[in-house]
């Protein structure tokens, strides 16, 4: 196999990891948004802190994706979708339905929403996504590339 390819997967994996490690540290810091607080800027500082990373891991793992699916299929999808389900089938994500819902909150941050809309991404994070990112973390650990 092209050892250019295998350094690229090596770094990508790890910006992933590294990534993910951030996200990680804001959930751990954070309490569930409440709907009904007035938040001061610096109290919205973990919020925006968790928020940005979730982008950056997503963004960092569709690009992890992309490398890894060239190592495997020496081809690349055409769209993200194709792109996920290949990482389904190869067990790396729990779902292509949930990578798309991901990618759709990572879109949906950048937009000022209504308070009850900012908790259903929070939560979304803290939750369902955050588990996700977390079982990816562990597969990417054990994962064997030569």
């Amino acid at each position: 196999m092209n050892s250019d390819l295998i350094t690229l997967i090596s770094a990508a994996r790890q910006k992933v990891l590294n990534t993910i490690m951030l996200v990680e540290a804001s959930l751990s810091r954070i309490t569930p948004y409440d709907v009904n607080q007035n938040y001061t800027p610096e109290e919205m500082e973990p919020y925006d802190a968790m928020s940005g990373r979730f982008i950056r891991a997503i963004e960092v793992s569709l690009k992890f994706f992309r490398t890894y699916e060239r190592y495997l299929f020496v081809e690349s999808s055409d769209t993200i979708r194709d792109l996920l389900n290949r990482m389904a089938t190869v067990d790396l994500i729990t779902s292509t339905q949930l990578w798309v819902a991901m990618r759709d909150v990572r879109n949906r941050i950048v937009h000022d929403y209504l308070p009850k809309d900012i908790k259903q991404i929070y939560d979304s994070i803290q939750n369902q996504f955050g588990n996700e990112l977390k079982q990816l973390q562990s597969k990417l650990i054990d994962l064997s590339i030569d």
